[in-house]
């Protein structure tokens, strides 16, 4: 069994894991990046998308966050989101409405050339995310 490294995910609000697992795979703003226990020390901001992790008995897990940072240490990964949520957690109707009104926003602040076309299109991709982690259960 590879040895383990403590995962935390932590919003404002709550503790969405804080359990040993044996890799974490996050998405960072640069590319994608792995951790395993004894890994090089480093930070990173993160891009909107999925943490991938492998718990202690093998299975692989996923976590929703909506950007944030990453801090690696060789026995600890931490990240800080402003929202995050576990895979389970997402309800697929809410996420698919969320969706529908994103595209929405988007197509009215193109129309419009609308100041708010980043904001819109930034929760249409998160929205986006959220679907298709929902719907792969």
């Amino acid at each position: 069994m590879a040895e383990m490294i403590k995962l935390e995910v932590v919003t404002p609000e709550k503790y969405v894991v804080s359990e040993n697992v044996q890799i974490v795979v996050a998405p960072g703003i640069l590319g994608e990046f792995g951790v395993l226990s004894g890994h090089t020390p480093f930070m990173s901001a993160l891009k909107v998308g999925a943490i991938r992790y492998t718990d202690e008995s093998g299975a692989e897990r996923v976590v929703f966050v909506s950007g944030g940072f990453a801090e690696a240490l060789p026995d600890k990964v931490t990240v800080l989101a402003e929202s995050a949520e576990r895979r389970r957690d997402i309800d697929v109707e809410r996420a698919k409405s969320a969706f529908a009104r994103a595209q929405k926003r988007v197509e009215d602040a193109r129309a419009k050339d609308d100041i708010d076309f980043a904001r819109a299109r930034a929760s249409l991709e998160r929205a986006l995310h959220r679907v298709k982690l929902a719907g792969s259960r």
